[in-house]
């Protein structure tokens, strides 16, 4: 009983710091997005190769920023289906958050293999589908607040003010920053040793809180609030959770292990299967089992190569037709590419 109630604290802390990473990027990459209004995806141009590369890395940016402004653009015309493959490859969604906080220098590695996975991937669709886009121009997509006039961030004048007056809101997140800063240093929550990984992990919010103590009440609330945390915090919570749970429930009472190692192909079209669900948190149990050692790199890349967080869920409602064969597309080059390394031993 006290192993299952040492379990359970130890999985509650590795949710918890896993979760408050995640929102913490979500919102340093909010942002910079809103801070420059788009102008990061501005020099799209509709030029073959050029538009494949920065289709690309669009889609390599963490979260669904990238996403979202690949797929508006591709529904506005103005990106070819072969772009729109390229930034679905190479998005991982908000799960890439959650490879920083538990395999950072896999999310990495991940990072520049799937890129160029994309990137060719991207350019042999463009050879069969030559100039494709959406058949038929659609209004009513996101516009990343670039014409919101009262969307600032930050107005330097009023920091000191804003402040003074704390909303609830404002006041909540920089009490939770300090706290969350405080278990970090103590070793409550996070690694225990003074290494890269904790520095890394202290930045990190200690920019978070500097963030939400300094933006403007519209931002902060509008953004911040109702968008990142509102929208992700509990879904990456629990799913972070269940994740852990069932890993270390697995790996505890169950021995899978062997069964696994000998039916990995099965592991590997389950994970591309799985990629094929428009949405974040089912991916996760791929990065925990990763992390455990239970699969291989190639089963992971597999995973990423064909999800895409909640990305593709604005094509989805603007053409089932793009996004049925987009996800085909996806689903062929992660079982290649998966089969290929696991013939490999990768």
């Amino acid at each position: 009983m006290q192993h299952i109630s040492e379990m359970f604290v130890e999985v509650i802390k590795e949710t918890v710091l896993v979760t408050l990473f995640v929102i913490v990027m979500m919102i340093v990459i909010e942002f910079v997005n809103v801070q420059s209004k788009g102008r990061w995806n501005s020099q799209l141009q509709k030029s073959g190769w050029l538009q494949i590369l920065l289709a690309g890395l669009l889609g390599l940016m963490p979260g669904c920023l990238g996403i979202f402004a690949v797929v508006s653009l591709y529904t506005h015309r103005n990106l070819s289906f072969a772009a729109l493959v390229t930034a679905m490859i190479a998005s991982s969604g908000d799960e890439i958050f959650i490879m920083f906080a538990v395999i950072p220098k896999t999310a990495v590695i991940l990072m520049f293999v799937i890129l160029p996975i994309a990137l060719i991937g991207g350019y042999i669709v463009s050879l069969f589908t030559k100039e494709t886009y959406m058949p038929v121009e659609k209004n009513n997509h996101e516009q990343f607040h670039s014409n919101d006039p009262d969307c600032f961030c930050l107005d330097k004048t009023k920091i000191v003010n804003q402040l003074k007056n704390a909303s609830f809101h404002r006041a909540l997140l920089v009490f939770g920053a300090f706290i969350t800063v405080v278990f970090i240093v103590l070793g409550e929550i996070g690694p225990k040793d003074w290494d890269w990984e904790k520095i890394s992990f202290l930045v990190v919010v200690i920019i978070g809180g500097l963030i939400v103590a300094t933006v403007s009440d519209h931002f902060l609330v509008e953004h911040l609030w109702h968008h990142v945390i509102k929208k992700h915090f509990l879904k990456i919570f629990l799913w972070t959770l269940g994740a852990m749970l069932f890993i270390h429930i697995m790996t505890d009472y169950i021995n899978i292990d062997h069964w696994i190692k000998d039916n990995m192909f099965i592991i590997l079209v389950f994970a591309v299967l799985i990629g094929i669900i428009p949405e974040s948190g089912p991916h996760i149990i791929f990065i925990t089992m990763f992390a455990s050692g239970t699969i291989p790199f190639s089963i992971l890349l597999a995973n990423s190569i064909v999800q895409d967080g909640h990305g593709a869920i604005p094509l989805l409602a603007e053409s089932r037709k793009s996004f049925v064969y987009l996800k085909l597309v996806n689903v062929c080059i992660g079982l290649l590419v998966g089969s290929v390394m696991l013939l490999f031993k990768l």
